[in-house]
């Protein structure tokens, strides 16, 4: 397969996946769907699960988190997002009102920032989803940008009413628009005009001024007409090309022109764009490598040319993006967890905070004929196990001296002073080991698992009948796959609870709530 034919028919694949998010796939009904031959389909499929880009389970394939890297790339490169996101949620907080901010998309609007309100009636739009410009708010703003305002009466949906601003860059070109959104039960359409378009006109006199500030800017680099001899390899002191150790380990099945490709979407994802030089340096790859990528990307409608440099644009975020930013906490962690039962033969749980609680999210049991009955959304004190020792670490220290340590077993801590060293202990050794305090006969270790920020949000154990492991046993053969996978949960979790997460996990996640 030639080069840019192998890259146009993995965004094919990844198209048909993104498209059906919730319709569970094999690689038949993928050849059904594209035309393509099951040859290429098979190797297609094999180099992104390579790319960590989705996971076989059984014969069906299902995308992960880490695909969202494409659209992060356009959002982070595009600047908007980044930018407007911190006064479209003071204004979701200032009027208790969802907020949106979308940009135009061919004869559509793609929204790029979400910021809602929980409520029983809540919006359902996701970052990444396309709707069309002549039914709502953002669109009929975007389509007339000389109109001070735009309104949507239940265009979209019964029951949804919207009022929109465009936001103008400095050249007075309206880049994108910024929504409020309510429900009838709330709201006419010209009574949340009246009660948010005073407001919203303040947001967006801010916005425009964020967007004159001076824009950051990528390196200096070699121009894009570099001499000839120069494009035959990347340039000095480029990153090393990993698709080529990838090849080389995986053979045939492994589609290096595929992985190139989408190695320089990422690279162009940069804010301003990126030249064919940029790109060449952040892959590793030769500049002509990267130029027919780029023109693929181009003829495919990822990547427009800004005079010398190649920009994202917002079809990027149909790669999958709607349906992975929009998955739930559980969704994400339950794969691993699966994973973490296969390899360690025990049962393994994901539980937060609750209080004085944790409260379990995500559980895979082990089929025995004595286990540990423990069902989601069961609680249990924070003090006597190891995922509340953990999470406690995660607290100050004087958080402890309100909790009511009780007797649960003859194990059990029995006083503050006791805790506090337990949960020091926890917090210095990176992990908790509790044995036999909750019940006799329970023995559990727990690592922590943590945001992109480093603040730790839940915690991964795996528990076992005393009978069956000793507590060294455990710490010696466990707690290495117990870390490696909190790390793989918290990879995931970096991207659907990252950059694009307005901080919306459950209440119950948020740590010592």
């Amino acid at each position: 397969m030639d080069a840019a034919g192998t890259l146009e028919r993995g965004l094919t694949v990844l198209r048909v996946l993104a498209g059906e998010p919730g319709r569970p796939m094999a690689a038949t009904d993928l050849v059904r769907a594209t035309g393509l031959a099951r040859s290429a389909v098979d190797r297609v499929l094999a180099t992104f699960a390579h790319l960590g880009y989705l996971r076989f389970d059984g014969r069906q394939v299902r995308l992960t988190p880490r695909l969202m890297e494409l659209g992060e790339a356009y959002l982070a490169g595009g600047g908007l997002r980044d930018a407007l996101s911190p006064e479209a949620e003071r204004l979701a907080e200032e009027l208790d009102e969802s907020v949106s901010l979308a940009v135009p998309d061919g004869e559509g609007v793609r929204f790029v920032a979400q910021f809602t309100r929980r409520r029983t009636m809540a919006v359902a739009f996701r970052v990444g989803d396309l709707l069309p410009a002549a039914r709502c708010a953002a669109g009929l703003a975007l389509l007339d940008p000389a109109a001070p305002w735009a309104v949507d009466d239940q265009l979209v949906e019964p029951g949804l009413v919207a009022v929109a601003v465009p936001v103008r860059d400095p050249s007075g070109t309206a880049v994108c628009a910024v929504s409020v959104v309510s429900h009838t039960s709330r709201h006419t359409a010209a009574g949340l005009r009246e009660h948010a378009l005073p407001r919203l006109r303040e947001t967006v006199t801010r916005m425009e001024a964020a967007l004159s500030a001076p824009p950051a800017t990528a390196p200096a680099t070699a121009p894009a007409t570099a001499p000839a001899t120069a494009a035959a390899g990347p340039p000095a002191g480029a990153e090393e090309d990993r698709s080529r150790a990838a090849k080389q380990e995986l053979g045939a099945g492994y589609l290096q022109s595929l992985a190139r490709g989408l190695a320089v979407l990422v690279a162009l994802g940069r804010p301003g764009g990126a030249t064919l030089a940029d790109a060449s340096r952040a892959t590793g790859q030769p500049r002509a490598t990267v130029r027919r990528a780029v023109q693929t990307l181009e003829r495919l409608g990822y990547a427009a040319a800004r005079g010398s440099r190649f920009v994202l644009l917002p079809k990027v975020l149909e790669l999958g993006y709607a349906h992975l930013s929009g998955l739930p906490f559980r969704a994400v962690v339950q794969p691993h967890l699966a994973d973490l039962v296969a390899r360690v033969h025990e049962s393994a749980s994901v539980a937060v905070l609750s209080g004085e609680d944790i409260v379990y999210l995500a559980r895979v049991p082990t089929r025995r004929i004595m286990s540990v009955d423990i069902t989601v959304g069961t609680r249990f004190p924070a003090y006597a196990t190891s995922m509340g020792r953990v999470l406690l670490a995660a607290l100050p220290e004087e958080r402890l001296d309100g909790i009511a340590v009780k007797p649960l077993s003859r194990h059990t801590v029995t006083g503050t002073a006791e805790l506090k060293a337990a949960v020091r202990r926890a917090a210095a050794d990176g992990y908790a080991l509790v044995d036999q305090e909750l019940e006799e006969g329970v023995r559990s270790l727990a690592v922590p698992i943590r945001d992109g920020s480093g603040r730790v949000v839940a915690a991964v154990n795996v528990a076992t009948h005393a009978s069956r492991a000793t507590a060294a046993a455990l710490v010696r053969d466990v707690l290495p796959e117990l870390r490696e996978a909190a790390a793989r949960m918290e990879a995931d979790l970096a991207f659907v609870h990252g950059p694009a997460w307005n901080g919306a996990l459950p209440e119950v996640v948020r740590l010592g709530r």
